[in-house]
């Protein structure tokens, strides 16, 4: 059977965060409930065009997943399982805020097989958690990791952001310190990047371009103080044992997210839900962002009837045949964000010829500037190359 991942698409926030431009917003109960119904009516008519496949890791994200009251997670859940062949040693993930989650909320999801939870936690200091507009504080975060080990879960991954307004190294370490003292499984650590449309675009966008030019700034760290924050997290992660395994994530031994994984080794999966993005049969596609025609859509097709579009589903805003030339770019791009790289015999599994036949300049040029290295088959950034990886990966663009 085809192995397939499956993406689940919360759209739903307590509050929006300063910081945000995923597709998300504050709805009441009665919308969370219609549009959690017409995901239903989503999975159940994709499954029917992959009855061939085996889910082999199902990822929830938003928006805030764990804002559903349980029995709408469980509709999901139990939608999915009856709807596609879900293997039963399937990683299932859901994203969490802190102040979301409850006892009896996750009792719940460890009875819908639900067994690795990602919360957000960001900063464990209170002012700069105020500053990213996030709904909770340090306690909370505590209380809720709390409640988590009590109810069982030994997968659990917290996020931490770098490079936020006016961090130091000492405020970064208190973070960092706090988090690891908790022993999660999974730490994922990314730079704050300033995003068009959201309210700190309007607060730092000027700071965001001279830090990109290297001038000094106001608000943010400058792009040197930047690194050398990005650069202390690697090495106070790794010193207390968790293995960076890709340029933003890092986990203890056999605790990986083998959904992320999948997305880099271009493993087929299927978005569901508002905006979900898909890549199945080398075919790139997103789903309609608009949630009232989302909803709409949905219920028509559970009505029986028929809807015109130019696309292979009704969900579909998009839909992209993906060249050869660009699925070998995909497969770098995505591949060598891992750290162990990618392996020569995938790229000629995949593609039917030798990497070196497409790549061989380049690679060569990467490795005698000491960006790139080999090893056992395996061709991987170097520290330094992961430094300026978006320099070095945009080289993989064909001509």
């Amino acid at each position: 059977m085809t192995p397939l991942e499956l993406y689940i698409h919360i759209p739903f926030c307590v509050k929006k965060c300063l910081y945000c431009d995923f597709l998300s917003g504050v709805f009441d109960e009665k919308m969370q409930r219609r549009y959690v119904a017409a995901l239903c009516t989503e999975i159940k008519y994709m499954a029917s065009k992959h009855a061939d496949a085996s889910v082999t890791t199902i990822y929830v994200g938003g928006g805030t997943p764990s804002w559903l009251s349980e029995d709408l997670m469980d509709a999901i859940m139990t939608t999915i399982k009856q709807s596609f062949k879900v293997d039963p040693l399937a990683e299932i993930s859901v994203e969490c805020n802190p102040g979301t989650l409850s006892s009896e909320k996750l009792n719940v999801y460890r009875s819908i097989g639900i067994n690795r939870l990602s919360i957000g936690l960001q900063s464990a200091n209170d002012d700069e958690l105020k500053e990213l507009g996030r709904i909770h504080d340090y306690n909370r975060f505590l209380h809720t990791f709390d409640l988590v080990r009590k109810a069982g879960f030994d997968n659990v991954n917290v996020d931490v952001m770098t490079g936020l307004p006016h961090q130091t190294i000492q405020k970064l370490e208190k973070t960092l310190g706090a988090v690891t003292m908790l022993r999660p499984e999974h730490i994922s650590a990314y730079s704050l990047i300033i995003e068009k449309g959201t309210p700190f675009y309007e607060k730092y966008k000027f700071d965001a371009v001279k830090q990109q030019a290297g001038m000094p700034t106001e608000d943010l760290p400058t792009d040197e103080e930047a690194y050398k924050l990005y650069k202390f997290t690697m090495q106070y992660l790794e010193n207390k044992g968790y293995k960076r395994y890709e340029i933003s994530n890092y986990a203890k031994n056999g605790k990986v997210c083998r959904h992320n994984i999948g997305y880099w080794d271009r493993v087929p999966y299927l978005g569901l839900g508002l905006g979900a993005a898909s890549l199945f049969d080398n075919v790139r596609s997103s789903n309609i962002r608009d949630i009232y025609q989302y909803v709409e859509t949905s219920e028509a097709i559970a009505d029986g009837k028929a809807i015109q579009t130019e696309f292979s589903s009704p969900y579909y805003a998009s839909e992209e045949k993906l060249s050869k030339k660009d699925a070998m770019e995909e497969f770098m791009f995505l591949g060598l964000r891992k750290i162990d790289g990618v392996a020569r015999s995938d790229f000629q599994n995949m593609f039917g010829i030798d990497i070196d036949a497409i790549y061989g300049p380049i690679i060569t040029a990467l490795r005698n500037q000491d960006f790139m290295d080999a090893k056992e088959g395996r061709l991987f950034l170097t520290d330094i190359g992961i430094d300026v990886s978006n320099q070095v990966l945009a080289k993989f663009l064909l001509d």
